[in-house]
Formats: C-alpha cells, structure tokens, sequence
C-alpha cells in the first residue's frame, strides 16, 4: 500500500532526508521520498500501515503532517 503524506515546514534536503530516516523506521515502510519544494512524502508500504505511525514519523523528524492519503 502506499501513502502520501502532505506536510509543512520542508525546506532542503537535510529536511527530506531527516523525514525519510524516520520513516524507514516504521514496521512496514520499505520506502520514503521526501520533496521539499511540493512539501509531500510518497511512501511505499509492505502492508497497511496505521496514518498515526506515519504522522509520528514525520514529527519526530521536528516537522509537521497535514494530512495522510491512501495512494
């Protein structure tokens, strides 16, 4: 299953490869690819992941999750 993940705060790409490493660490991720200039998160997922753990992610990597989409 895979997610996209709108966020704010974004910058560079110290920004996306910090949400990127705290999204590998979810159960279940396999991949993250973080854009700073669309501010979104494409992630691909082995399985359903709960939109919580992704959003978790996200702001333990000191940003914020708008919204979590089912792709």
């Amino acid at each position: 299953m895979n997610y996209i993940i709108k966020t704010e705060g974004l910058h560079c790409g110290h920004c996306d490869a910090a949400v990127e490493t705290e999204l590998m660490k979810v159960a279940g991720v396999t991949d993250a690819d973080a854009n700073h200039e669309t501010n979104t998160v494409q992630v691909e997922c082995s399985g359903e992941v709960a939109a919580e753990a992704l959003t978790a992610a996200v702001e333990a990597a000191g940003f914020k999750a708008v919204s979590v989409e089912a792709a």
